[in-house]
């Protein structure tokens, strides 16, 4: 398993970064004052709002409100998941991305270079199968077949499909000319060996569907049969790049047609997936071969906030359904939503779409069963409640399952659903009613509306500028918002999180110090306020306005502290102490 990539390597990989040159390898820019300009590459507009600063490191669109650094560029523009863009930057610095806990760096350098061999092979052989379906002798015979599965050839172009001749060594001929290259022909099981020692093209005369990463690349192929030979679809076995279980046909593309996935339907052949597509429904994915994995489970819901599970309606398409439930309870989080939809008899998704078509296949979705109700109907078929018996068979499947779900409202409501069904609802009731009094009297931390509203509290300020200059914090020793304790004002922790990153890193920039709080929830917020212009000029220099804004959050402490010392003298509950730091503030203020 690869380690951690390191939080210096990639401070470092954004101080080595110039946004403006990255983002301009990608979205011509145009010189606009200070700033550079385009029109926004994640909106259609006519006019330009997207702007990149070189002085923050930092793009920003006013359109659609796209903003952050380079790596979030990159996530963004290339659709990546965070690991692969700091791989893609590394790549464009010209640089290896280090892993703690790794193997030794030579050891890892040979390897990255294996990789990328292989990646750059498997995209020959693609080509080579794309090739094929244009120019064999067998290639009219092939483009039949497709047509006859309904397939456009501006479908086909989109998957990359092609053929693999019936040759025996069609593969081998093209791509083996040496030992070396037949040994990773044979590794990347392009070619196969028999127990005498022959190799030989792996696929022979089937439809070739290139199977994809997350990053675009080919890892594998799937290959389908023209006519009635077995087996139907053959996938390419394990190897050093090829994993089933954490890889999905289709997703790359899924990504790539969607800027921002709101939904994600798993099914169970790649014919599935791309006749789908061929009706504008491009957000389906299949497993290769292999039942819904933990691994897949996670890859969905980091994409898309709802996954539709289609399965066929029989015993068996049940079956696999339940597995990807059990694979998926461990997973599950309030703000995803896993569904199931059961498929006629004889129906499978590509012959439903030719159908019903677009609106009515996707009005079938609307009426997908909930995890919860499937979850239920599936326990309850087996057992039956009417007894006590039943009641305790049900619960004894159930909790272990339950159990493996994290804390969240899902999961308590689910809970509550199971005690429903064996009447024994009054202790979860009560702890449920205690949570919830907790929550309701519980003390108001952090108002995370403060970096939207539009005038400059001291907190805002404070904020907006360490994110201009982080160095701030360890040129001013004197001010510390961390001694400010934990005070309820709104945007003090946030502040002192920020000041804490700054002080220990004095060194850091802008781009640095937003990295840090990326996934954090405030992330978003940050970057908003660095939208926003500082009102620094002559009269008022960043580190006058620096101290100024201490000044008036040390006001603004004395006041709340006055305030929360005078609600506990009102309700008797202030000590002596207390009360002659009370007295002391009055006098103050």
């Amino acid at each position: 398993m690869a380690g951690l990539i390191p939080r210096d390597f990639i401070d470092d990989l954004l101080a080595r970064t110039d946004i403006v040159e990255l983002v301009d390898s990608r979205v011509r820019l145009k010189k606009a004052g200070r700033n550079y300009q385009a029109c926004c590459p994640f909106h259609n507009e006519k006019s330009p709002s997207f702007t990149v600063s070189q002085d923050k490191q930092f793009y920003h669109c006013f359109g659609c409100g796209a903003h952050g650094n380079a790596i979030s560029f990159l996530m963004e523009y290339d659709r990546l998941e965070f690991p692969d863009a700091i791989e893609e930057l590394a790549r464009y610095q010209g640089v290896e991305v280090p892993r703690e806990q790794g193997k030794s760096p030579q050891q890892s350098k040979e390897k990255r270079q294996q990789q990328e061999n292989d990646y750059e092979l498997m995209e020959k052989v693609a080509r080579f199968f794309v090739h094929q379906l244009k120019h064999h002798d067998k290639a009219p015979e092939a483009i039949e077949y497709l047509k006859s599965r309904g397939l456009s050839g501006d479908i086909v172009k989109q998957f990359n499909i092609g053929y693999a001749p019936a040759d025996w060594d069609a593969a081998l001929k093209t791509f083996g000319r040496t030992p070396a290259l037949q040994q990773q022909l044979l590794d990347l099981k392009v070619i196969t060996e028999n127990d005498q020692g022959r190799r030989f093209d792996f696929f022979r005369d089937r439809i070739m569907f290139p199977i994809r990463d997350r990053r675009g690349r080919v890892i594998g192929f799937g290959g389908r049969v023209m006519g009635d030979g077995s087996p139907k679809y053959l996938n390419s076995p394990e190897t050093r790049i090829f994993h089933k279980g954490h890889e999905l046909y289709g997703f790359y593309q899924a990504r790539q047609a969607n800027r921002k996935l709101e939904r994600l339907m798993i099914v169970e052949g790649y014919m599935d997936v791309v006749a789908l597509g061929q009706f504008g429904i491009d957000y389906a994915v299949a497993s290769l071969g292999t039942a819904t994995t933990p691994e897949h489970i996670q890859l969905l819901f980091r994409a898309a906030p709802q996954l539709v599970c289609c399965y066929d309606g029989d015993r068996a398409g049940r079956d696999a359904a339940w597995r990807a439930l059990e694979n998926a309870l461990p997973h599950l989080k309030d703000g995803v939503e896993m569904q199931f939809l059961f498929l006629p008899d004889g129906e499978d998704p590509d012959t439903l779409v030719r159908k019903l078509g677009k609106q009515a296949f996707e009005q079938q979705l609307e009426s997908a069963v909930p995890l919860s109700k499937f979850f239920f109907d599936s326990l309850m078929s087996r057992h039956h409640t009417k007894s006590n018996e039943g009641k305790a068979a049900l619960k004894a499947e159930a909790m272990p399952l339950l159990a493996s779900i994290p804390e969240c409202t899902q999961k308590k409501m689910l809970e509550e659903q199971l005690n429903e069904y064996t009447l024994e609802d009054k202790n979860l009731r009560l702890k449920r009613e205690i949570e919830e009094a907790y929550q309701r009297h519980k003390p108001k931390n952090v108002d995370h509306q403060l970096l939207s509203k539009h005038s400059w509290t001291p907190i805002r300020l404070l904020l907006r500028l360490l994110l201009e200059q982080p160095s701030l914090a360890a040129a001013h020793s004197e001010i510390s918002p961390a001694a400010l304790g934990n005070v309820p004002i709104s945007g003090l922790d946030i502040l002192q999180q920020v000041h804490a990153h700054c002080l220990a890193n004095p060194n850091y920039k802008t781009p640095h110090i937003l990295e840090r709080f990326r996934g954090h929830k405030i992330q978003d917020n940050l970057s908003k306020l660095m939208t926003m212009d500082l009102p620094v000029d002559e009269e008022n220099p960043i580190d006058s306005l620096y101290r100024d804004g201490f000044d008036r959050l040390i006001d603004l402490y004395l006041q709340t502290r006055c305030d929360e010392l005078l609600a506990k003298a009102r309700l008797g509950t202030i000590s002596m102490d207390e009360k002659r730091e009370l007295n002391s503030l009055m006098r103050d203020l």
